[in-house]
Parts: C-alpha cells; sequence; structure tokens
C-alpha cells in the first residue's frame, strides 16, 4: 500500500470514528503530496475550511499561498493539516481533550508522510510538538524532534491582524528554503552535539535549538 492509500484509509477510519469530538462540523484531513519534505501543521479548520473540506481556504489560506509562493515553492508540492480535523464552534481555540482525541490520527499521519521538517503554524500546534515552547520567543527556529525538524511559525491568521507579526512570519518562511536544503547537516550537528546521538524523547520532552 502507497502513501496515498494509506492517507485515504486513515481518512475514512476518522470519518467513521464516532469517538472523535465536534462531529457536528465536517472532517478536514489535509491535502497535497504525501512524499514532501516539508509538512505545514495549523490548529484546526475554520469556517471556509469546514464548507470546503480543504485545509487552508480561507484568507489565512491565501497570506500561508503567497507566503509558500514567495519562497517558491508550489501549495501542491507540500502537505498541510491541522492538529484537530474538524472545525470548534465560532473558531474557538481548540480544546485540550480535543487535540488529545486526534493526536492519535495525527501521528498516525506524520509517520505515513514521513516528513524532514514540521512547519508548525501557531501556538497550539507548536505546543503540541514543543510544550514549552513560546512562539514569540521560538518562533523562526529550528528544533529536533525524533530526527525531525520542528521549525515554529506564527499562525497566517495572526499576521492579518498585526503589520509587525506579519513582517516577521515573512522572514521566518523565508528561512525554510534553507533550512530544507540543510537538514542533513542540521541533524548531523544535533547529533554531534549529543554525543553521536539524538536521545529518543517523547512530544513532551526537550529540544535542541539549531538556529539563531
Amino acid at each position: 500500500m502507497d502513501k496515498v492509500e494509506e492517507l485515504e484509509r486513515l481518512e475514512k477510519e476518522m470519518k467513521s470514528d464516532p469517538s472523535l469530538p465536534l462531529t457536528e462540523s465536517n472532517l478536514v484531513f489535509g491535502e497535497g503530496n504525501p512524499d514532501t519534505k516539508v509538512l505545514f501543521i495549523g490548529e484546526a479548520p475554520g469556517y471556509h475550511e469546514d464548507q470546503q473540506g480543504r485545509p487552508f481556504v480561507g484568507q489565512a489560506g491565501k497570506l500561508l499561498d503567497k507566503l509558500i509562493a514567495s519562497v517558491r515553492w508550489k501549495r501542491e508540492d507540500i502537505y498541510i493539516t491541522n492538529i484537530v480535523k474538524r472545525r470548534p464552534p465560532n473558531n474557538r481555540d481548540p480544546f485540550p481533550e480535543e487535540i488529545a482525541a486526534y493526536a492519535p490520527y495525527l501521528k498516525r499521519q506524520i509517520n505515513i508522510i514521513d516528513p524532514k521538517i514540521i512547519a508548525t503554524l501557531g501556538r497550539f500546534s507548536m505546543n503540541y510538538f514543543l510544550p514549552e515552547a513560546k512562539i514569540s520567543k521560538d518562533r523562526g527556529k529550528a528544533f529536533i524532534l525524533k530526527e525531525k525538524i520542528i521549525f515554529p511559525l506564527y499562525h497566517p491568521a495572526a499576521a492579518l491582524r498585526s503589520t509587525s507579526v506579519a513582517n516577521e512570519l515573512a522572514a521566518d518562511f523565508a528561512k525554510l528554503p534553507a533550512v530544507a536544503r540543510d537538514y542533513d547537516k542540521i541533524i548531523y550537528t544535533a547529533k554531534k552535539n549529543s554525543a553521536g546521538q539524538i536521545p529518543e524523547q517523547e512530544e513532551e520532552s526537550g529540544q535542541i535549538n539549531l538556529l539563531p
């Protein structure tokens, strides 16, 4: 079974799972190239995502598209999903129990895609992988977690509300091609700095900051 088939099976499994919360909304599983090196993960779908069944298609999605184009990537070449796969009422923040309910499926989705870089969009996505991180301090930096690079970014919706955040998001996003290009070097440096190996860490444990 190839990645596309595995993802389709996982999506069908999620749709038929009555234990998942927010079932009054449509499932927004994710889309893109399952062979991508870079996986973008937001927090939860909004109104337009719920209506269309696709991630990041509203105003924040249009900004994300511009950012992707700004580094000469194409949306269809990367993969985009969310921590929580259904829209919370009134676009409220996802509750911890909702994040926990969707987490096993997210882990399986990540395992299938097996990206080298996970670019988190917003603090909820970032804190899923890096619980102690602060978005204002740690955005635009590379962290190593089980030989994957976690790269926190502001959520595009936050950039729509603040010119300074928009400028910082654009500057951080511009680093992504170099991070992707230098993945092997970054991982090698991490191994060298940790006595030849990266500790087998759980999502809740430490991280190694490698970029200024």
